[in-house]
């Protein structure tokens, strides 16, 4: 294999691609990135056996072929290298090694062979349509905040993504929950996505997914089978398997009688929350809301350091309601809202908590209260 490539190409792709592999990994192989050179370009993979990323650059190929590298150690050398670089890359194929050409640099780069390296095969993908970037990324962003980090309850660990029937159109509908809160998102549902199975797309695909989103492009197509999902943006495929479980049925989650309306400043009401809760314990992180009328109380009692307490005015008319929230969680949710205003729908101090930012807006959040 003899390729040339331009530097700020390569360290691009390398970029996207480097991200999956896992920093120690059992398995040799799994550590290095596929690079393969035809007459289409120059392409590169990495998989983690979970998750697979591709990408094509165009290259100037002398001679055709293929092998495999270490993945963080060629993406660190090609960073350091100046801008407006020329690479070369040539590799013989018996010695087992790789030499990196740039400028009076060179680097020789053990390598393994390209026939062991994993394949991520997709296969049949029955659902395809296509997406805006903005449109997708809003559904992530307003949603992943939400995604458990507990491994035992694994289904919890994604984002549910599924196409639903809501007020008489089809939506494409994002959810994710930790069993404290929930997070919901809707858009809707682009042409072809109308049928699609409930799919749980796994956090570390969510968060690549998300990084690639930001580079913006026209459209992105979106695949799915019933075990996996490949998304291509432009040049980059990133195709991960879905995690295999049964999410949980959200809709009794989300509370429809919560008849107590309480309006907030969103920005006002996050930062006093921010100031109380800087005296709250590591641990226990509540924060009181006293709710009268015209006006929130907001309180923290640590034992071990003090008490907190900050008036907020909003627009409540309601009986009054005292409820203690994780300030963690609230500020999470209140961060996510695009409104001036935040609306909480209130039941009684046990009962979980809507917050959107006005009746009927495309995103909403459940928030379980806590005991103070």
């Amino acid at each position: 294999m003899k390729v040339t490539v331009e530097r700020a190409s390569l360290l691009k792709a390398l970029g996207h691609v480097h991200r999956v592999v896992e920093r120690r990994s059992t398995i040799p192989i799994l550590s290095n990135v596929l690079v393969r050179a035809d007459g289409e370009g120059l392409g590169l993979k990495a998989t983690d056996l979970d998750i697979e990323v591709t990408e094509t650059i165009r290259a100037d190929v002398t001679q055709p072929g293929a092998t495999t590298v270490p993945a963080h150690v060629i993406y660190d050398i090609v960073r350091k290298l100046p801008d407006g670089a020329q690479v070369s890359l040539e590799a013989t194929g018996e010695a087992g090694q790789m030499v990196l050409r740039s400028g009076r640099s060179k680097f020789t780069l053990q390598t393994l062979p390209e026939t062991d390296f994993p394949d991520l095969a997709a296969g049949e993908m029955s659902v395809s349509f296509a997406v805006k970037p903005g449109d997708l990324r809003k559904l992530v962003e307003k949603t992943q905040f939400a995604i458990s980090t507990e491994e035992t309850r694994y289904y919890l660990n994604g984002i549910y993504f599924h196409a639903i029937e809501s007020e008489g159109e089809t939506v494409l509908r994002a959810v994710a929950t930790d069993g404290h809160r929930l997070a919901r998102a809707q858009m809707p549902a682009p042409e072809g996505a109308a049928g699609m199975p409930g799919v749980i797309v796994p956090r570390k695909a969510v968060a690549e997914i998300l990084k690639l989103v930001e580079e913006g492009g026209e459209l992105i197509r979106v695949e799915l089978s019933p075990a996996k999902i490949r998304v291509t943006f432009d040049s980059v495929v990133l195709t991960s398997k879905l995690i295999d479980g049964t999410f949980p049925d959200y809709q009794r989650v989300i509370p429809s009688g919560n008849d107590k309306s309480l309006i907030v400043d969103r920005e006002q009401f996050a930062k006093a929350v921010d100031r109380v809760s800087t005296i709250s314990s590591e641990r226990g992180r509540a924060v009181k809301l006293a709710i009268a009328d015209g006006r929130v109380t907001l309180s923290v009692n640590n034992p071990d350091s003090g008490s907190a307490t900050e008036e907020v005015e909003v627009e409540y008319e309601a009986s009054p309601l005292d409820i203690g929230f994780n300030a963690r969680y609230l500020l999470d949710i209140t961060s996510q809202l695009d409104g001036d205003t935040a609306l909480f729908k209130l039941a009684d101090p046990g009962s979980p908590t809507l917050i959107q930012d006005k009746e009927g807006a495309p995103a909403l959040y459940v928030l379980m209260p806590m005991r103070v």
